[in-house]
């Protein structure tokens, strides 16, 4: 399912003394099994803009084509559309309710007036997508720990089959083990899955590492749109708008300035790791 989206604007508060324009002249396109990074500070239209993308709300003015068809006309199902795509918000986990952990994956699915045996399937199926195997199931979601929390919480939206799904900081207040987990499973879900993942966060060391184009906002505005490499060249200027580089990026600049010939394009340690051995092998056998 592609997304794209032509000169988006929001404002809320429109026709008031203070309106605020949250998203400006935004126009881009989001490919079918991409995995993005979504970057801004705070106020920067990130959260405006994901809540567009599953039609929570409409914009102001502007068009948003899901494969091709407009969702501004009048036979466009958004029921359809949000079942397509999944929005996890920050700590989902506040939402779990239901006594078991399977009853709480289930939830959606049974929504959608599916069979029970096709939303048992699709529990399951979602489930052990998120690394939660049949021990799990009866247990009660308040039990685990803030990992295995979002975890299921992260479920129960797969179970409804997405095409695309949207995290927003997906590991905020986990510990690095837990952050890990998750990050990770999302990572092998796309791989297996080729579904379409949008990731955001303030961690410029997980959306180096995970993500394969970065978009950032600012003042309700794409600020910039490309590879991780491609975006971190601009550190400096992410500096200005309230973000930084991986601290990896910062690192190799200062060697790059102490004489050393190494790429200013690393984004992540694997990288540094592997071009620091090469550079300290080949002066050795110099």
């Amino acid at each position: 399912m592609s997304i794209k989206l032509e000169h988006i604007n929001y404002i809320y508060g429109e026709g008031s003394a203070s309106p605020i324009h949250a998203t400006n002249d935004v126009s881009l396109e989001i490919k079918d099994g991409e995995f993005i990074g979504l970057m801004g500070h705070t106020g920067s239209g990130k959260s405006t803009l994901i809540q567009h993308l599953n039609g929570l709300i409409r914009p102001t003015s502007g068009n948003i084509y899901y494969n091709g068809k407009n969702t501004s006309d009048e036979d466009f199902s958004m029921k359809e559309l949000r079942s397509k795509v999944g929005l996890v918000f920050q700590y989902p986990e506040h939402q779990l309710f239901e006594v078991t952990v399977f009853d709480d994956v289930c939830f959606g699915p049974k929504n959608l007036g599916l069979e029970k045996k096709e939303i048992e399937e699709r529990a399951k199926h979602a489930l052990q997508l998120v690394g939660l195997d049949e021990s799990y199931y009866e247990r009660s979601p308040f039990e685990l720990s803030g990992g295995q929390k979002r975890r299921v919480a992260i479920a129960g939206v797969l179970a409804m089959d997405p095409e695309i799904l949207i995290l927003d900081e997906p590991t905020a207040g986990l510990d690095p083990k837990g952050r890990d987990e998750i990050l990770d499973a999302i990572k092998l879900l796309h791989k297996e899955k080729n579904i379409t993942i949008i990731l955001v966060s303030h961690s410029m060391e997980d959306i180096a590492k995970y993500a394969q184009r970065i978009i950032v906002m600012d003042k309700g505005k794409v600020k910039f749109d490309g590879t991780p490499k491609e975006v971190f060249r601009h550190y400096k200027e992410l500096e200005q708008i309230g973000l930084a580089a991986p601290q990896v990026t910062y690192i190799v600049h200062q060697l790059k300035e102490k004489g050393w010939n190494i790429s200013t394009d690393i984004t992540t340690v694997e990288e540094a790791k592997r071009e620091i051995l090469t550079i300290w092998k080949n002066r050795k056998n110099s």
